[in-house]
């Protein structure tokens, strides 16, 4: 597996973010996600630590759809692959209706239809094409007025792979039939067949691929515990902040990672979790999150039982682990990322060693 992390601009020291980033490439890591979420953006960062770095990839991580044109888009992607020499990975994401319609007064209405007419559209203007586009979404030209189609005035100097992160059931079928990367989350390799690659590999089949066109990017925090008594109290420490993606994120209604937990087995659960935080109810939300559901979703435990949880992850398909390390201080997420760092070299390595080996013959 590649190894990759996410950063957001928003909050903390900034410079010590830039540390964290530029030591974690000197450590081996291979990708640099940037979020943007109701705080700082993405493209202004990346193009920081694209002067700041020189082998890591770089990708946004994502790229609201609805917060930007799909030229405005283009044109961040193309100009951050130009100054990166190549690093640039387009990661887009359709973010939920709270964000969208309570942040930036766009609707929400179709993501799925914004998604793809997008990355059309980002795709004309990487290939140095007019803009010239009829969709249910954008039309380019506008209709009516007094413009021409347009090409950009700059050209792509690389090829500029496109991310998608999603989780619904048909814009994990659009992913595969699209999209270069799946940026995905809330991942329990044990119930991802039924709820995420079923979808995946119905839109390769449409599309005429297969799965090795698709780099499979799944994200996690990972936290080392010592012993059983410091992993129980760390698992009770997470429950808030599941609590909170079960309940708080989206809406009443529109809730992607509430839907997501509830494919891979805790529907009965996950509603229960929601209708509590949205009662106001937070510690009785928490109260509700299992330590099963913390620890399927994360990577989080003793050392073997890290090692054997990014085994699990490799073997049910994950191509990229994102790893988010835990720590109070950069010291402290540094080494939680070394010694993860570490960890995927060993499960790949073991993986290496035995595609080598081949089949052990029968007595």
């Amino acid at each position: 597996m590649r190894t990759s992390t996410t950063i957001e601009a928003s909050g903390g020291s900034w410079r010590e973010t830039v540390d964290f980033v530029t030591e974690a490439e000197r450590l081996g890591m291979d990708i640099c996600w940037v979020a943007e979420a109701w705080g700082s953006e993405a493209p202004s960062p990346l193009g920081y630590l694209a002067a700041r770095t020189e082998r890591m990839l770089l990708g946004s991580g994502i790229i609201q759809l609805a917060t930007r044109t799909p030229a405005a888009i283009a044109r961040a992607a193309i100009t951050l692959s130009n100054i990166s020499e190549g690093r640039f990975l387009l990661g887009l994401g359709p973010s939920g209706p709270q964000v969208i319609e309570g942040l930036h007064g766009v609707p929400f209405a179709r993501p799925l239809t914004r998604m793809r007419e997008t990355v059309e559209i980002v795709r004309q203007a990487v290939a140095g094409e007019k803009l010239a586009y009829e969709g249910r979404e954008f039309t380019l030209p506008l209709p009516g007025g007094e413009a021409k189609p347009m090409r950009l005035s700059m050209r792509a100097e690389h090829d500029l792979p496109v991310y998608l992160a999603t989780l619904s059931p048909k814009m994990l079928r659009l992913t595969g039939e699209i999209a270069d990367g799946w940026l995905g989350t809330s991942f329990v390799p044990e119930g991802a067949q039924g709820a995420y690659f079923d979808h995946l590999d119905a839109g390769l089949a449409a599309a005429g691929r297969e799965r090795s066109d698709l780099d499979v990017c799944q994200g996690a925090e990972v936290a080392f515990a010592e012993d059983e008594d410091a992993l129980r109290a760390m698992v009770a420490g997470r429950k808030k902040e599941l609590a909170f993606s079960l309940g708080g994120m989206g809406s009443a209604t529109t809730n992607y990672y509430n839907n997501a937990y509830s494919r891979q087995g805790w529907a009965v659960t996950a509603a229960e979790v929601r209708a509590r935080w949205q009662a106001g109810d937070r510690d009785g939300a928490a109260e509700l999150v299992t330590d099963d559901m913390v620890l399927a979703t994360t990577l989080i435990g003793t050392e073997p039982m890290v090692r054997e949880r990014l085994r699990v992850w490799s073997a049910a398909g994950v191509d990229t682990v994102r790893l988010y390390p835990s720590g109070d201080t950069l010291e402290a997420r540094l080494t939680t990322l070394g010694r993860a760092l570490d960890l995927v070299r060993d499960v790949g390595a073991a993986s290496a060693g035995q595609e080598a080996c081949g089949p052990v013959a029968s007595a």
